[in-house]
């Protein structure tokens, strides 16, 4: 459970609401909303965007920040070689570093004073005004250390044309990134959605204050006493048991999963906490504030969804930044040279055997998301197997002839670089495991506890497990745990050294197992 997301650390003495009082909250839950209205429940979305799309937009901070960089480094760099009417490899420095100065001047201080946070209440006249004041400061520097190292000789008109091109482009881009932002926060795309864990007071209030605020969705209540808990509070309708959550299809849409019961019941609180671990959403207890002033607190730190902070020391927002500009350079390029192989393996396929050229199979993505992964068809098209429920042996009789050869090396697998490029994918990551994909009779997620870690990072083409012999299919309980133990091993260490390292070698590790049943 994250401790840095509580809401307080006060508590008062409250205890889970007896029999009597979760009749009564029935009964105030009951009376307006008719049975429909109460399933939909009064936080419905009006777009239902899951984990990865949501995270998608967080992310937008970094892209607006590259876009800041490129553009001012361009204007710094004709504005510099303008003023130096020559090449600028054969300028004095003192002319070329005024420009340079104020460019790094503007952008250092854009980053530190928090120009790419755009927080809900931020407002944009504010916001651009403050871009203004920075470019100022960087046009400022830019003057003076023109005068100093130059003297009479600056070039005092050059500055200014700098600072004013500066200040109209980057003005006028972050223009363009409040109307976003503005936008994805109407469609909801910035809005957290929560599921609560106790149909108690506790989750009472804060469902009734999070009704007034509106910056923040409860989805749904889960609650192991559904004998005694009501089907819905203050509208939010009651889902099933805490064992029901981590199954439902409501999951791929939550952000965080909130234990609304009371945290003096310390042995509730771990056995909860070690059931819903399995889950890929973060888990958050909820600690009953004592004040109005400490309960809007407490909302606020839950619906905070400002864009990923491009502060301080790498963090998981700027991690998986790093991973989708690596996905998206390293994975269109790869598309563009590999057009020509896949080509020739469609026709191969079309000629070796009646049926479509591609076979599309619904997958388990980030953070359950079911998402259709793209293959290249290795099999007969009356023996295709859409859920893995016959996972391939040695001589499969299913497996065509080009199959063989495209299964062994990989080549199958190429199509999903359209995967990659449409993010629902990564270059490196767990593989993707067919949606009740079976390991003898039993479904392989239900033979280890911590199946689920592996969806807390974008499934991949290859990964470690891939590069380490944990590849094909799953025979036994033993090569399930295998598995899953190196793809948490990944999300934890995941970087883009390891990313690239892994690719390196993938090539060569598949190439070089002759043991593995493809």
């Amino acid at each position: 459970m994250s401790d840095t997301a509580r809401l307080h650390p006060d508590t008062v003495d409250l205890a889970a609401l007896d029999a009597s009082g979760l009749q009564a909250l029935a009964v105030r839950a009951g009376e307006a909303p008719a049975k429909g209205a109460a399933k939909r429940g009064p936080f419905r979305p009006d777009v239902w965007l899951n984990a990865r799309q949501k995270h998608a937009s967080r992310l937008a901070a970094h892209y607006f920040r590259a876009f800041d960089v490129l553009t001012v480094i361009v204007i710094t760099v004709l504005c510099a070689w303008a003023a130096a009417q020559r090449p600028l490899l054969h300028t004095e420095l003192s002319q070329v570093l005024p420009f340079a100065t104020g460019a790094v001047v503007v952008l250092g201080l854009m980053r530190s004073l928090g120009r790419y946070r755009f927080a809900r209440q931020q407002k944009a006249q504010l916001h651009l005004a403050a871009v203004a004041g920075i470019v100022a400061v960087g046009g400022l520097t830019a003057l003076l250390l023109g005068w100093l190292l130059r003297g009479p000789h600056a070039q005092w008109e050059a500055y200014l044309i700098w600072t004013g091109l500066v200040l109209i482009t980057v003005n006028g881009l972050h223009i363009g990134w409040t109307d976003l932002v503005g936008r994805w926060r109407n469609a909801g795309a910035l809005t957290p959605n929560i599921v609560l864990v106790g149909a108690t007071r506790h989750a009472e209030g804060l469902i009734r204050e999070a009704l007034k605020r509106r910056d923040l969705n409860v989805l749904g209540i889960f609650d192991d006493r559904l004998a005694r808990s009501p089907t819905a509070i203050e509208g939010v309708p009651v889902l099933g048991t805490a064992d029901d959550l981590l199954t439902h299809k409501i999951t791929p849409y939550v952000d965080r999963v909130v234990l609304a019961i009371d945290p003096k019941a310390e042995a509730r609180v771990r056995e909860l906490n070690a059931r819903l671990r399995t889950l890929p959403n973060e888990v958050t207890l909820l600690v009953e504030p004592n004040s109005a002033a400490e309960t809007a607190s407490a909302l606020d730190r839950l619906a905070a969804a400002p864009l990923a902070d491009v502060q301080g020391p790498v963090d998981n927002d700027r991690r998986a930044y790093n991973k989708r500009l690596q996905d998206l350079v390293l994975g269109l390029t790869a598309g563009v040279l590999l057009a020509p192989v896949m080509a020739v393996i469609a026709v191969a396929i079309r000629l070796d055997s009646p049926g479509p050229i591609f076979f599309r199979q619904r997958r388990h993505g980030f953070n359950h998301e079911e998402i259709v992964v793209w293959k290249f068809r290795s099999m007969r098209q009356e023996t295709a197997d859409a859920t893995a429920s016959r996972q391939v042996t040695h001589d499969d009789d299913r497996v065509t002839r080009i199959g063989r050869f495209i299964r062994k090396t990989s080549l199958d697998e190429l199509p999903q670089l359209l995967n990659v490029i449409s993010g629902e994918m990564s270059l490196v990551g767990p593989r993707p495991h067919a949606i009740g994909m079976k390991t003898g009779h039993i479904e392989s997620a239900r033979l280890v506890a911590e199946y689920a870690h592996r969806h807390r990072i974008k499934p991949g083409m290859t990964g470690w497990a891939a590069v380490n012999g944990s590849r094909g299919p799953l025979h036994t309980a033993q090569d399930v745990r295998r598995r899953v133990q190196l793809d948490i091993d990944y999300v934890e260490r995941q970087s883009v050294w390891l990313d690239l390292w892994i690719m390196a070698v993938t090539v060569p590790v598949l190439l070089g197992d002759r043991a593995a049943v493809r």
